[in-house]
């Protein structure tokens, strides 16, 4: 059990930087800005990968490269198939990454805490 959890862990650092590099050099789709990879977490079975990513933005904006990055999920497949040396390529599933603006928000209230203590 142990080794799988590592080799998932392993093929979505992979993954990971695959999608990052891809997102930098080859991807073209105006809806997509100024993208973080956070993470990727693959199933036990290899089959699907869920992309957590960030990008600055409103909410239509985030929603605007959530449909970017979706419909260039089949060419990153198939690229990652030709790049990497994986049986099984998984199915990529994006999810915006919540964390960052979490911490934004809690770095917000920490300020607003801290200006009426000192009044």
């Amino acid at each position: 059990m142990k080794e799988r959890s590592q080799r998932c862990h392993r093929i979505g650092d992979q993954l990971r930087g695959e999608i990052s590099a891809m997102l930098q050099r080859d991807i073209k789709d105006p809806r997509i800005g100024f993208v973080t990879i956070m993470d990727v977490e693959v199933s036990p079975d290899l089959s699907h990968a869920t992309v957590y990513f960030t990008v600055f933005g409103s909410e239509p904006e985030k929603a605007e490269t959530l449909a970017g990055l979706q419909s260039t999920a089949s060419f990153m497949r198939r690229e990652m198939g030709r790049r990497l040396h994986l049986k099984r390529i998984p199915q990529l599933h994006f999810r915006y990454d919540k964390t960052t603006d979490k911490g934004a928000h809690m770095e917000e209230i920490f300020g607003q805490i801290k200006r009426e203590e000192e009044l």
